[in-house]
């Protein structure tokens, strides 16, 4: 059994994957053998059906979709805006994206989405795309999450952090629901958040390029911003060893990995933690650091 990681920035970190993947492939046993690269995600800057993070991907698209193509790797848009209108499904933008990626080499590529209206439009326009259900719904009621699990439409559903350790009754699922849940691994946001809806809802509204101010984290720790230490003592973290020594035995394959909002020096620290084997993670570290082209902070 594999694990497969869906990884942040497939426009945000272009430039960091475009040194990173022939690397990775290229020295499989730095890495280990029961873990796979399952998905890349982000959104280009401006896009109006993006959603989660405001997107920040500068990287041309059609550059982006020949490194998944040469990899085989899937490509996911994020458009998990939550407030869309009958009126935005005429985007340009994001039509020319999906039809950029509906046909894009050997392997499926997806969306990720929030809003039904969004989700009935792309399955009738673009129907060699799979869909993802956002951790942007913020399910966190087991029964939301199975309903949502239940729907054919979506290929992957990612439940709220909060769910991630509910094993009492993650192991009461049948084994065709648990290949398509997708775990959100380190997830530094304050785990008695009252208002993560409201915030994602915020990104949402800036997205549509409505003047509103910015949200006010309620968080006691929000100063600090994001830190992966911090991440690690958060109670829904799911770290390496317990992806190898609880998730899997129990029938669970995909864990996401977020980051898009941050540098390319964070997102090494994740890929060395959860794919590096120890005794290579310093090869890798220099690897990367010390080629020149990238801007890595």
């Amino acid at each position: 059994m594999k694990a497969y990681y869906h990884l942040p920035g497939l426009f945000e970190f272009y430039e960091f994957y475009r040194i990173f993947l022939p690397f990775f492939y290229s020295h499989r046993e730095y890495f280990y053998d029961w873990c796979e690269i399952g998905s890349i995600y982000g959104a280009p800057k401006d896009c109006l059906w993006g959603g989660g993070r405001t997107g920040s991907g500068e990287a041309e698209p059609s550059d982006v979709a020949a490194l998944m193509r040469e990899y085989s790797i899937s490509a996911r848009l994020t458009f998990s805006n939550s407030l869309l209108r009958e009126e935005h499904l005429s985007d340009k933008k994001c039509h020319a994206l999906c039809a950029l990626f509906e046909k894009n080499g050997p392997v499926r590529n997806g969306v990720i989405i929030c809003s039904d209206l969004l989700l009935g439009h792309l399955r009738e326009k673009y129907p060699d795309l799979y869909f993802v259900s956002s951790t942007t719904k913020v399910l966190t009621d087991f029964e939301q999450l199975k309903n949502e699990l239940s729907r054919e439409e979506f290929l992957f559903a990612v439940p709220d952090f909060r769910l991630n350790k509910a094993f009492d009754r993650l192991n009461t699922l049948p084994q065709d629901m648990k290949q398509k849940v997708e775990f959100l691994c380190n997830e530094c946001c304050w785990f008695d958040c009252p208002e993560r809806k409201e915030c994602y809802e915020n990104v949402s509204r800036k997205n549509l390029g409505e003047d509103c101010p910015d949200h006010v984290c309620a968080s006691p720790f929000a100063e600090r911003g994001y830190r992966f230490s911090d991440a690690m003592e958060n109670p829904g973290f799911i770290g390496m060893e317990d992806i190898r020594k609880r998730y899997m035995p129990c029938g669970f394959s995909h864990f996401k990995i977020e980051g898009r909002g941050l540098g390319s020096a964070v997102l090494l620290e994740f890929l060395l933690y959860y794919m590096t084997k120890p005794e290579h993670q310093l090869k890798v570290r220099e690897e990367i650091y010390l080629d020149s082209t990238l801007d890595l902070f």
